[in-house]
């Protein structure tokens, strides 16, 4: 819901607001999508205390909870948004205390509801089998975009992650990618021979046609420069739109099929955790949801004693 403080509402030191950006940025690494995103939660929330005549610098507990109540009662934000925004500013006070300009972060005292965990959709194979299908192989952008889904699924890099490919970052002997992930830290990734062949196929010709401007990037636009995240999200758009699947795609789900398909094939938690770049191995656990249905089917075909119950039933049908 778009919010009735806006930029217009508020005034500051502006040299702040751009010094965080700017730690955010370098310090911390962040994309150019993250940091528009905390720029977006701030001008809110600055233009909630220029509206309440609140100064920022100021702000006390009591202060907190009503900006929280204005975002659940009268904003009907919902909790996972609340969290994100709520995030975000103690990210921004936490700033400003290191480096004194306030004395005190009244927002790390809000206790925030436990966010509702969604498991993540992913695609089956065969659905995927169908989308590997769609890109017309013999243009430019076909070769192109058949290599992005590919890569998408064959690594599980995020889109981030995916467009900031250079050509030097690839090993055709290891079928490896260098990735450089969040916070700056690097990673390997493997690919399989179908994602190589096609590669090969698009670097030899493809987007030789694509590189107007000597790019170290892989995926190009068709005026040769970088691609965008939204681009590669329309990309993926017009892949499925093609098909007969009838789901919303974001690479994100791509990437979830990656660690889903993973796992169910027996693939240890720890090896998915590195591939995909977690920090924390609690972040990659909660594909082991998803794959509880397939460990019992394993487990009912495999348990000796399991097989033979499931055989009576069969015979007593």
């Amino acid at each position: 819901m778009e919010s009735k403080f806006s930029y217009r509402n508020y005034y500051m030191e502006q040299k702040e607001l751009d010094s965080f950006f700017e730690y955010l940025r370098i310090q911390k690494n962040y994309s150019v999508d993250t940091i528009a995103s905390y720029r977006e939660d701030l001008i809110e929330f600055l233009g909630f205390c220029n509206f309440h005549h609140y100064s920022y610098l100021n702000i006390n507990y009591q202060n907190a909870k009503e900006y929280l109540l204005y975002l659940y009662e009268e904003n009907h934000e919902k909790a996972t948004t609340v969290s994100r925004k709520i995030s975000c500013i103690r990210s921004f006070y936490r700033y400003l205390a290191n480096q004194k300009i306030v004395s005190n972060e009244s927002f790390s005292l809000l206790v925030l509801p436990k966010k509702e965990k969604r498991l993540p959709k992913y695609f089956e194979y065969s659905e995927l089998e169908k989308m590997f299908l769609v890109p017309d192989c013999s243009t430019p952008l076909g070769q192109r975009d058949s290599v992005i889904l590919e890569m998408l699924y064959a690594t599980g890099v995020r889109v981030s992650e995916l467009i900031n490919i250079q050509i030097k970052d690839i090993s055709i002997s290891e079928k490896s990618i260098r990735i450089l992930g969040k916070g700056s830290k690097m990673r390997k990734v493997y690919f399989n021979d179908v994602a190589l062949r096609k590669m090969n196929n698009y670097i030899e010709s493809g987007r030789k046609v694509l590189d107007m401007n000597q790019s170290p990037y892989l995926f190009l636009n068709r005026r040769g420069g970088k691609l965008t995240t939204r681009r590669v999200q329309q990309v993926l758009e017009e892949i499925i739109q093609k098909t007969s699947i009838n789901k919303n795609i974001s690479p994100h789900m791509i990437r979830h099929s990656f660690a889903t398909h993973l796992l169910n094939e027996g693939c240890d938690l720890l090896s998915v955790q590195q591939l995909l770049g977690h920090e924390s191995l609690t972040t990659t656990s909660i594909y082991t949801h998803i794959t509880s249905n397939r460990l019992k089917d394993v487990y009912l075909k495999t348990h000796p004693r399991a097989r033979k119950e499931r055989k009576q039933d069969e015979i007593n049908l």
